[in-house]
């Protein structure tokens, strides 16, 4: 079924409004640290894992699976936009990770990764999370800019499944950067304010991706893999390992699963 009202507006100021969602969820998961000071740690393993079940399911159903069926379409070789924009993505975060100066929750200052800086702890914490949110919002922007050629419900579906599956995961992300910063003794409205930046990169990745996918047409299944393999890059890197510290390693793995289970069923439900 085509959708008219898709022809009247345009594809990348859906993203935008998309991703101003999944912003404001962040934001919404910051807010907790106006109620909590401290996380419990089984509950922030749970939390994180749920991300990573999330994310894992959302690089498959929402863009790998599309991006090998646009490419049947076309009449290219299925696999080969998946398996070059897939890896390209993981190549992309990993230049990222190398680049960005960032450290990982838990760790000592001196841990911190990417490019020397003597930038505060609270920066190099904002900005893990932050580098992890530009895959998601590149993700939606990407699904939603394929709608300008593609303008029918099921992928209006797919589009929105995916924001809401990366905003119920940007929920407990905002929560897992702001109440570790009250914790630190930042006070509670800085502590919200550095979680709800973390999520601002998202619009802007959004629009990035939507816009790309507009000017690029035969772009579209590689910029689906490519949003896909750095989704995939930041779970094997910072969301399982960060999920999995401590003893109660299973409750992350629990979350993982029900995180992939809802995206999955958002996703076929919707889409």
């Amino acid at each position: 079924m085509k959708l008219d009202f898709l022809i009247e507006y345009n594809p990348v100021l859906l993203a935008l409004f998309a991703t101003l969602f999944t912003y404001f969820v962040t934001a919404l998961g910051s807010s907790m640290v106006f109620f909590f000071k401290t996380i419990n740690k089984k509950i922030l393993n749970s939390m994180l894992g749920f991300a990573a079940g999330v994310m894992i399911a959302a690089s498959f159903w929402s863009l790998l699976n599309p991006a090998i069926e646009m490419a049947e379409k076309s009449g290219t070789v299925p696999w080969i936009p998946a398996l070059i924009g897939f890896l390209s993505g993981g190549a992309f975060l990993l230049l990222i990770d190398k680049l960005l100066p960032h450290l990982h929750m838990g760790l000592t200052i001196d841990k911190a990764e990417g490019v020397k800086t003597s930038w505060q702890r609270s920066v190099l914490l904002v900005l893990a999370i932050t580098l992890h949110n530009i895959p998601e919002g590149l993700a939606v922007g990407v699904a939603f800019g394929v709608l300008a050629n593609n303008p029918d419900a099921g992928m209006l579906a797919g589009a929105i499944a995916l924001a809401i599956g990366i905003g119920l995961q940007n929920f407990p992300e905002g929560a897992a950067v702001s109440i570790p910063l009250r914790r630190e003794g930042f006070s509670r409205l800085k502590a919200f304010y550095y979680g709800q930046l973390s999520g601002i990169v998202e619009p802007i990745a959004g629009v990035i991706g939507a816009y790309l996918v507009l000017t690029i047409i035969p772009l579209l299944p590689y910029a689906l893999s490519f949003a896909a393999g750095a989704m995939i890059f930041v779970v094997v890197e910072e969301l399982i390992p960060e999920s999995q510290t401590g003893n109660e390693t299973d409750l992350s793995t629990i979350g993982a699963m029900l995180g992939f289970s809802t995206m999955m069923l958002l996703d076929v439900a919707l889409g």
